[in-house]
Parts: structure tokens; sequence; C-alpha cells
């Protein structure tokens, strides 16, 4: 069997991928990960002559281990390492036509995800990466030492331009540092998008000079062709943004031109991952957010939506704890309880900045902190347009509940465990912030994770 060696001993040049293999009843999980190795690679369903006429040792993927997945009968992690010569230099869009392609289809797997990988130096190399990254965002943006603030507009469709430049205004004035369009903001005929530009501009400079802090407002510039998301992009520059806006739903090639776009004329790119959990979330099939982690900081964002633990949507403390450390550290070190299965060298590229954003608020300041670390923008956008007394005031109030907390911190206190008093005692002082812990103290997500990390610590190979 050409594409399973379970004595292969990958190169430091390969590109390595762990996928979660359920295979079907009476298919061997060995021959399951040989077939996914070879379909990522060179192989079809018969032998055929052509493969005379090509160096098929090194070009076959090669499945070198398979271990039984954890408490999940019938389900196998699969190892599979890819020679560095399969792919194009700095292309997501190849990487990935390889690693899920028509793999995912297979009939003799039921189900099938890409738990993991681990991305050469050598081809990391031929990647940009983050244009701007977190430390030279904090330079530009005169910010350091706490999260950074931001607010999605609500409702996220339906207003007008100049209702909609108002909630810019007043959340960046009450102490925000960003506001942002939603995801599904684009160009509809209620609000077309150089209306949207030119009011939420008009909001940014307007806050920015009552404040004397600098500000931005996250412009979504995603749009049906490139040459739309271009001409919106230059108009935001034109205007004096420091930042604009992509949804993963563009695609890998669209976000790759875009971070280029960025990189040439010094914006901030934000990503959105907009659809990510329709093929993230479920356990047994997919593809896990990590690996778009990964792949997204290759392709060069500054901003990436990575979970908030916390907040309205799916996240796992542990499996969030690996996708920040995948976006933020220099070097990640194989963590299976935090679902790294590979150890991974950034070889210098620039780290990216994760947002928490859904269904938070300010009386989770402490969890959000303790979670996340203080490199993190923190965007409560009902958390601040809900506010009884006003968009300003609920601004005002998470700005406060952090500044409260990075306090504690600074001078030594488990800000986790004194994390209400903390809040409490700065409430004494700001009636935004009393309002909302009053507003909104009974407000909890605890819903059980479907996404979490099975860990165990298997020392050898099971086949």
């Amino acid at each position: 069997m050409g594409y399973w060696d379970p004595s292969y001993v990958p190169a430091d040049t390969d590109v390595l991928a762990m996928f979660r293999i359920t295979p079907q009843s009476g298919v061997d999980p060995v021959e399951a990960a040989a077939a996914v190795a070879g379909e990522s690679s060179t192989a079809t369903w018969t032998v055929v002559w052509t493969d005379r006429l090509t160096a098929c040792e090194v070009y076959r993927a090669k499945a070198y281990r398979v271990d039984p997945v954890p408490s999940a009968p019938g389900q196998y992690f699969a190892y599979i390492a890819y020679d560095l010569d399969l792919f194009e230099e700095g292309s997501i869009a190849n990487l990935t036509a390889s690693i899920i392609g028509n793999v995912f289809g297979f009939k003799a797997v039921r189900a099938l995800r890409l738990e993991d990988m681990r991305i050469p130096v050598a081809y990391l190399k031929t990647f940009q990466g983050p244009a701007t990254g977190v430390v030279v965002e904090r330079e530009r943006l005169d910010k350091y030492g706490r999260p950074l603030l931001g607010a999605t507009i609500k409702p996220k469709l339906g207003l007008s331009g100049r209702n909609y430049g108002r909630v810019v205004y007043e959340a960046l004035k009450g102490g925000l540092d960003f506001t942002k369009d939603d995801e599904n903001i684009n160009s509809q005929p209620f609000m077309r998008w150089r209306e949207r530009f030119l009011c939420s501009m008009e909001a940014v400079n307007r806050a920015s000079a009552a404040t004397g802090e600098v500000k931005g407002h996250y412009l979504n510039v995603t749009a049906g062709t490139m040459e739309d998301m271009y001409e919106r992009a230059e108009f935001a520059r034109e205007l004096g943004s420091i930042i604009v806006m992509i949804d993963l739903v563009a695609g890998y090639s669209a976000i790759q031109s875009m971070a280029k776009w960025a990189r040439r004329n010094d914006m901030i790119l934000h990503l959105h991952r907009a659809g990510n959990s329709a093929y993230a979330r479920q356990k047994n099939h997919g593809i896990n957010f990590r690996v778009i982690c990964k792949w997204m900081r290759m392709a060069g964002v500054d901003h990436l939506h990575a979970g908030t633990v916390v907040g309205k949507l799916e996240g796992d403390p542990f499996a969030v704890r690996g996708f920040y450390d995948t976006l933020r550290e220099p070097h990640s070190p194989m963590r299976l309880e935090n679902g790294l299965f590979f150890e991974q060298h950034w070889g210098s590229m620039r780290p990216v900045m994760p947002v928490a954003s859904g269904g938070i608020h300010a009386g989770q300041t402490h969890q959000l902190l303790h979670y996340l670390g203080e490199d993190v923008v923190l965007q409560f956008g009902g958390g601040t347009i809900g506010h009884p007394d006003g968009i300003a005031a609920g601004a005002t109030a998470n700005r406060v509940a952090v500044e409260a907390m990075i306090q504690a911190r600074n001078e030594g206190r488990d800000f986790l465990a004194e994390g209400p008093e903390i809040l409490a005692t700065a409430a004494r002082w700001c009636s935004p912030l009393k309002a909302a812990l009053e507003t909104w103290k009974d407000v909890t997500f605890n819903y059980e994770s479907t996404d979490t990390v099975d860990y165990a610590a298997v020392a050898t190979a099971s086949y």
C-alpha cells in the first residue's frame, strides 16, 4: 500500500496534516488513511501507466500514523505527510485544493475532519503574513496595555447611512477604539456602500476630534467581484480610514489579494469569519477552526474573529486558547490539551490580532481578560448599543470596566476571582457601568460546547 508507510519519519520541510477519520463499516482505518493520503496527492481509483513517468515516491503523500480517538469509538486520528513540492508557493487556494479537495466526498469514509496542520517554515516564507500585526497596530493607534474595544453596529441591516453614522459617532465618542460593519452589510437598497462609507468616516473624524484619540471603523469592502472590492477599498483609503474589512466567504484568493492591497496601502485588514461554523463546528466532519487560523495568518489578515468562551457563539475554553496561541505566538508547541497536535514555528511571521465578539458585556470583563489576554479586540455590540442610557453610555461602561480590570491586574490582584467586586467598586463612580451591570447581570450563555478537545497523551501509534 504505497500511501501507508508507518516507518516514515516526516522531514522538516514536509507539510503535515492530521485528519479525524470515521471509516465506513468494514473499512480498515489504515486503508482509509492511505486512501485520504492518495486522493490528496497523486492517486486515482486505478493503477495508471503514467506513474512511471514521475518520481512517484516523492509526490505520494504518506499516511504514517493512525490512532483511535479517545472516547469516540469508530473514529481515528490519521497523520499524513506531504512533500513540499506538491504545493504552489504563496497560494492558500492551491494548498487547500490538495488538502481538502476531493477527499471529503470519499464513499469509504462516513465522515472526515481536518483537525490540524503543520506548515514548514520553508513554505511559510512564501507567504506575506499579516501586513500590520499587533505591535504596529498599537503604534498606529497609540493604545497600549489593554484590550482594544469595539462594537458592531446594530441592527446590522436596515439603518440609513445617516443613522448608521450616528451610532458610529456615539460609540466612538463614548470611549471605544473601533466600530464595525457586520458580515452581511455590503451594499443593499436601504444603504449603498458609498453612503455608509461617507457617513461612517464623518463620524470617525468627529469622534477623533472630540476625544483626541485615534479611532477607526471597519468598512466592509466585501463584494461580488474583486474589481468592486478594490474600488470600495480605495474609496475607504481616500476618506482616511485606517482599516478595511473582508468576509471569510469571499474566498481564499480574494482574501490574499486584499491582504496584498492592505500591505501596499498601509491599511489594517480585518477578517470576519463569516461562514466558518458551517464546516468548523461539528466534531466529526469539516475543518477545525485552528486550521483556518493558520491559513489566515499565512494569507495576511491583521484581525480575525476567534471566539469569546463566555459569549453567545461556540467556544470551548481549551480550544479557544489554541486558536489564540496559533494567531499570536511566534512559536506554538504541541499542546494536546488545547488541540494543537503539531509544533508550529512561524518563522518571524507577524501575529494576528484576535477579535472576540458575540454576546459579551461589561459584566464579563474579568473572564474575558483571563481567557483571552490583553492583545485582543473586545467587541461589545449589543453590550454597547443596548445600554439603557444610550450608545455613548454603553461605550463608557465598557471602557471603564476594562481599565478597572487592567488596573487590578497590574496591582497583582486575583482579578478573575475578585472580578465582580472590582466591577462593583468601579461602578460606584461610573453610573453607565452601574447601569450596564444591572441590566445584564443575569445574561449568560452557559451551553455545552459541541467542539471540545479530545485530549489523551498517545505515546505510540496503534497501527
